[in-house]
């Protein structure tokens, strides 16, 4: 058996991964999972986030402290504590790998890539969100209108909407998202006092939410639908160029 297989199966363990502490109660201080306040070691610095390839690389240069805060359904990188030697060491070897020339094409080619995938993206999900309204033909323009909006408001990387996420289909995504833009559009949503009671903001949305889809009906059904209508009020009235 090979040193470090499963004796089951003789496949590889892979090493359980550091633990991730959360934030402390005061300067230079983490909160273990165990609850354990822990001084950060003399010496180390915090490496913020937002540049991936620094955090991973630092990670894999020996030992670390990843911090990361939760709210709500989200987890929030804090950033990660190492030596300061292993951090200016780390991050001179990605400077200078950063500014070759192969970097730079490659970089370039990333970039495009993402252009293009985001760029097709938008275009699949208004064409979900078109379908998804299934407006009559008298009310096909709106439903243009409002397809190309939603999705413009959407689509956007790191806008954290229901339509960036993977977990449900693009059609449920569509769904969502126009239902989300009408909340804040249409209604006095955004202008509401709300207790602060748990499920109490829940329960006002959903009701939204039930004459969001109410109003998208009539839409559907080809019946008339009054010139003051929320909806046409917000794609061609006052705000029409706030949703444009």
């Amino acid at each position: 058996m090979k040193p470090g297989a499963n004796p089951v199966d003789n496949k590889p363990v892979r090493p359980d991964p550091p633990p991730t502490f959360t934030p402390g109660p005061g300067p230079n201080t983490v909160r273990s999972p165990d609850g354990t306040v822990r001084t950060v070691p003399d010496g180390w610095v915090l490496v913020p986030p937002g540049d991936a390839a620094l955090t991973r690389r630092v990670r894999a240069a020996g030992e670390s402290w990843s911090v990361a805060e939760r709210r709500g359904r989200k987890v929030f990188s804090r950033g990660v504590w190492a030596p300061a030697e292993t951090v200016e060491r780390v991050t001179a070897e990605l400077e200078a790998e950063r500014a070759t020339e192969t970097h730079a094409r490659r970089r370039a080619a990333d970039t495009g890539r993402r252009e293009k995938a985001q760029a097709e993206y938008v275009e699949e999900f208004r064409l979900a969100v078109r379908a998804s309204l299934n407006f009559h033909t008298d009310h096909s323009d709106l439903a243009d209108r409002l397809a190309r909006v939603v999705a413009e408001h959407a689509t956007p990387v790191g806008s954290g909407t229901v339509a960036r996420t993977r977990r449900i289909s693009v059609g449920r995504r569509a769904e969502a998202a126009v239902i989300a833009w009408m909340r804040h559009q249409t209604t006095a949503y955004d202008s509401m006092v709300i207790p602060r009671v748990r499920g109490k903001r829940r329960g006002v949305r959903r009701m939204l939410a039930r004459r969001s889809k109410e109003l998208l009906d009539r839409y559907r059904s080809g019946g008339a639908v009054p010139p003051d209508s929320p909806l046409r009020e917000a794609l061609l009235g006052d705000h029409a160029s706030d949703a444009a």
